[in-house]
């Protein structure tokens, strides 16, 4: 998989997306650590502590990987399912011991597994970008929730001070495949990676898809300047 090559490829095949995942899943989770320069701790922490959800309640973590946003998920005291639809991040995950007793499912995040509003909260991390169509991904979102329940969708933004937003945009374009070349098992994916961030649309942008998804009370809250936005929203009766 070339550079050049990966994004077109990407956009057209969403198993090669997968494939792509099951190429990084061993050292995934260190990588997106040398990356955001241990932030993603912080993000998941925002995401868990984002739910009202607690002991008796049913989360579904979407595009969970190996787990890792799960297990955080999971301090809540809720029963967290993890999905997605990579089969070696699957693999991966449940061969950690950190995971152990976390359900993992194999999943389309477009034909959740899931009985119509069934759950308490649906989450996504940094997986939404990646579904080969966000908008109905989001419907399915909240055919699975139940009326009240909540959605979290922490995913990379844009920067809202002009100046670190293009520091920010050339680390990404530039320096970040050569990070990952020093700690990835793929580094060619992240190239794709930061292509997909670049092409993501804004919190505004982002908030408008949700609620027209059929999702309510729709917000955000910034993280790391923008980096990242964590996105939450209420299914309606």
């Amino acid at each position: 998989m070339s550079p050049r090559g990966t994004r077109a490829e990407l956009d057209r095949d969403p198993s090669a997306v997968a494939r792509m995942f099951d190429g990084v899943a061993a050292r995934y989770d260190l990588t997106n650590t040398v990356l955001s320069f241990a932030q993603d701790v912080r993000w998941r922490r925002a995401t868990r502590a984002a739910l009202a959800v607690g002991p008796g309640d049913t989360v579904l973590d979407v595009a969970a990987g190996t787990g890792v946003s799960t297990v955080e998920l999971a301090r809540t005291g809720a029963r967290c399912l993890a999905t997605d639809f990579s089969l070696g991040m699957l693999r991966t995950g449940r061969s950690r011991p950190a995971t152990a007793g976390l359900p993992f499912v194999a999943a389309d995040a477009l034909h959740l597994p899931v009985p119509d509003a069934s759950v308490d909260a649906v989450v996504i991390s940094f997986g939404l970008r990646n579904t080969v169509d966000p908008d109905a991904a989001l419907a399915e979102f909240a055919r699975v929730t139940r009326p009240g329940g909540t959605l979290a969708v922490c995913e990379f933004s844009r920067p809202t001070w002009g100046p670190f937003r293009r520091v920010y945009t050339d680390y990404l374009m530039r320096a970040l495949p050569r990070v990952a070349t020093a700690v990835s098992s793929n580094p060619d994916a992240y190239v794709y990676l930061a292509e997909s961030i670049r092409a993501w649309p804004d919190q505004v942008a982002l908030a408008a898809r949700i609620a027209d998804a059929g999702w309510r009370s729709v917000a955000w809250r910034d993280l790391s300047g923008g980096i990242v936005a964590l996105h939450t929203a209420t299914r309606p009766s």
